[in-house]
Order: structure tokens, then sequence, then C-alpha cells
């Protein structure tokens, strides 16, 4: 992948790769829509399991937006949105 233009690259790669940018420097807040939504299920696993540990390590907060449950439940605390106002908020059951 690194021989290649970024048109080059399919979904899921450019996705991963966005995801090693954002975490590379160490940011105190990591915003990701749809972390996994190019990806296979057991990429989005792995992006999903370094957005948390890299979050932990480092100490930062970690903002998700996502329709994936299967996404949401990997996270601490949920709030969800209706037509762009929090109408429910919860700690994740995991």
């Amino acid at each position: 992948m690194a021989d290649r233009l970024p048109g080059e690259v399919s979904g899921g790669q450019a996705q991963r790769a966005a995801v090693a940018r954002a975490l590379v420097h160490g940011p105190s807040v990591i915003f990701a829509d749809e972390p996994t939504g190019s990806l296979d299920t057991g990429a989005a696993e792995a992006v999903l399991a370094a957005l948390v540990d890299v979050a932990a390590v480092e100490g930062a907060a970690l903002v998700v937006v996502t329709h994936d449950h299967q996404v949401a439940a990997h996270l601490d605390r949920l709030v969800y949105l209706r037509d762009g106002v929090a109408v429910d908020q919860s700690m994740a059951a995991r």
C-alpha cells in the first residue's frame, strides 16, 4: 500500500490509513465517524481495538459516531441522538 496513490487503494485500506494518521500524534481527543464502515469483520475489530486501546493508553477521549450496535458495545458511554438532539444516554453494558 505504501507505493500506491490514495486513489489506488481500497476503501478499507484508506480507512485504516486514516485511523493510523489520526492516532500517530497521540491526540487528547479522537473523533471517529463510522470508523469501521468500509471494513470486513476482522479489520473492523482490529481498528476498533486500536482506537479503544490507544485512547486508554494515551488518556484520550474517544468520540465515535456509529449506527452499528456492535461498535457501540465496545464503548464506555453511549449518547443517543434523534434529529440532532441527545434523547438518551447510558453506560455501555460489557
